[in-house]
């Protein structure tokens, strides 16, 4: 074993960087076993430091805080991708980060994810990296149309994108070429989108969820079914291919690996995120264990077990739009599992909370999600 891997045991404290729904769900896994938890975040009474011992409210590029942090805590970890790598490689001698920032670093550039990918040996939408329009023009010429031009950063839930269905669409994509370089991907037509949870420990234990079918209205992300509604040898090749990008990243906590399944049951990865994912939060209630307990018993080098789908289950995205709609309908529905992550304001389109029906008919609970007012396509 490396000498530098540490074991955590509970009592001890864990240290989580960012204050969002995915640290409050991360710390509180950590409390029912036993951790204490510090949150560095800038944000007063963010989600997290709600339900967590200590708060250090300070920016995320803040040294003397992410130390302050570090002092306080047994473990690091995080639950976003937009922290700055050189911050916390510059502060390696003063923090236990067993979470190598490699991983971290590919995931927040498009190109180095995809460099990533491609060296890891899985398939990928044609692509290309561009910088200015006369780039943008020749991609075009070799993927055509339609295509999707991304940011190459800071892109998330539809932002930093535009498709590009005519030559007409170009003009409106000067704005993104003008923040920052951009990758063009070719239009891919899926049949779906899936994620696999991915999860690994420091000593090389790899275990992962069921592939997860999303829905997405206007690039966010609006329903997670699972079992996905795929083929056994879908599943299977779904399954290898997380392991395989796992195994190559050398895995240390949770990694959500986004996919399109084309028409004809190709599998093509489309993004990574180092950390608990959107789409697993049905775990909490449909497994033995939710994505964020083995992403604790992962950072603190504990054995992890197999998760098992105890039973299929629709995860349902609260956005701001709907809280009024939620509240009002909590008492006609007493098969939610409700959650409400303690954010102070219901903007449109901000993530608020999120139900998971457990069911024994997907296409039922389906249906039924669907004639309901609350989730009205907006």
């Amino acid at each position: 074993m490396n000498s530098l891997i540490k074991t955590i045991l509970p009592g001890q404290t864990i240290g989580i960087i960012g204050g969002g729904q995915l640290g409050q769900m991360l710390a509180q896994s950590a409390k029912e076993m036993g951790y204490k938890v510090g949150i560095l975040d800038p944000t007063e009474n963010c989600s997290a430091a709600q339900v967590s011992d200590f708060h250090i409210q300070a920016e995320f590029e803040d040294l003397a805080a992410i130390k302050e942090l570090a002092n306080r805590c047994d473990v690091i970890t995080f639950e976003f991708e937009n922290i700055d790598t050189d911050v916390l490689d510059n502060l390696k001698k003063h923090l236990y980060l067993p979470q190598e920032t490699s991983l971290l670093k590919a995931s927040q550039n498009r190109l180095s994810e995809k460099a990533f990918l491609k060296a890891c040996g899985v398939e990928l939408a044609p692509y290309r990296p561009v910088h200015t329009r006369e780039e943008l023009q020749s991609a075009l010429e070799e993927l055509g149309y339609p295509a999707v031009l991304k940011t190459i950063r800071f892109g998330y839930d539809g932002k930093g994108q535009k498709v590009l269905y005519s030559p007409s669409d170009i003009e409106a994509c000067q704005v993104l070429l003008d923040q920052q370089t951009c990758v063009l991907e070719k239009w891919i037509p899926f049949k779906m989108e899936l994620s696999v949870m991915m999860v690994g420990n420091p000593t090389g234990e790899y275990v992962s969820f069921p592939a997860s079918e999303n829905i997405h209205w206007h690039n966010i992300l609006h329903e997670s079914i699972v079992p996905a509604r795929i083929s056994e040898k879908v599943a299977k090749k779904a399954q290898e291919v997380a392991h395989q990008i796992a195994k190559e990243a050398h895995l240390v906590g949770t990694l959500g690996i986004e996919m399109f399944l084309t028409k004809d049951d190709q599998i093509l990865i489309n993004e990574l995120a180092p950390r608990p994912h959107n789409s697993g939060h049905y775990t909490i209630e449909a497994c033995d264990f939710s994505q964020f307990d083995l992403h604790i018993r992962a950072i603190c080098n504990l054995p992890l077990s197999q998760p098992i789908l105890l039973k299929p289950a629709v995860m349902v995205n609260i956005l701001g739009q709907h809280v009024k709609g939620v509240e009002e309908a909590v008492d006609d529905h007493p098969e939610w599992h409700l959650h409400f992550y303690g954010k102070d304001q219901a903007k449109v389109n901000r993530k608020m909370g999120h139900i998971t029906y457990l069911t024994s008919s997907i296409e039922q609970t389906l249906k039924d999600i669907e004639s309901s007012h609350i989730w009205v396509k907006e």
